[in-house]
């Protein structure tokens, strides 16, 4: 995974690597073609119900245009690599409801991300099985290190930007890895 990357862009750049004697493939695709940074800008940066509209037209935009996305992605993978194990890890809920965030975004607000979250895994999940992929969920790994837990494993809005929203050392090795490992 990449910051900013997109179905498209992890096709047209990282899949030239693949080969037929490639035996494991992992990928994480999907947040940034439903325009998770500009909805994420928006809930830091707008209204509650600007927040919420965004969120709502990416869930849309996951139930509608992402599934053919990730499919044309996934045979591009199975195409340059068609004897290879993959494992499609999914994304964290991002938020911890009734933890300790005192400021930023509402309940509600954080409550439509995670939920979003959960949308986009399933819609994830579905494409990659009937891929013949393994899906790997990493929400449990991050349970009680989300944002507003008092040990959050995701950066929150941070300087270099592109860092913002994205796991931190600490959920490279205790989430993505374990969830990972446990599919391969």
């Amino acid at each position: 995974a990449c910051s900013g990357a997109t179905t498209s862009s992890v096709a047209s750049s990282q899949l030239g690597v693949l080969s037929s004697s490639t035996s494991l493939v992992s990928v994480t695709a999907g947040g940034n073609d439903v325009g998770f940074a500009d909805v994420m800008q928006d809930c830091v940066l707008s209204s509650e119900a600007t927040c919420i509209s965004s969120v709502n037209n990416a869930v849309s935009q996951m139930n509608n245009s992402l599934p053919g996305s990730l499919d044309s992605l996934y045979d591009g993978i199975r195409a340059r690599a068609p004897q290879a194990q993959v494992v499609v890890l999914g994304y964290p809920r991002f938020y911890k409801l009734a933890g300790s965030c005192f400021a930023g975004l509402s309940e509600a607000e954080r409550a439509a991300i995670n939920n979003a979250s959960d949308v986009l895994n399933d819609v994830i999940a579905k494409r990659s099985a009937d891929a013949g992929f393994t899906f790997s969920s990493v929400v449990d790994e991050f349970t009680g290190h989300e944002l507003c837990s008092g040990d959050a494993w995701l950066h929150s809005v941070s300087v270099p930007i592109y860092n913002s929203y994205h796991p931190k050392a600490a959920g490279q090795s205790g989430g993505y890895l374990p969830a990972f490992r446990s599919a391969v």
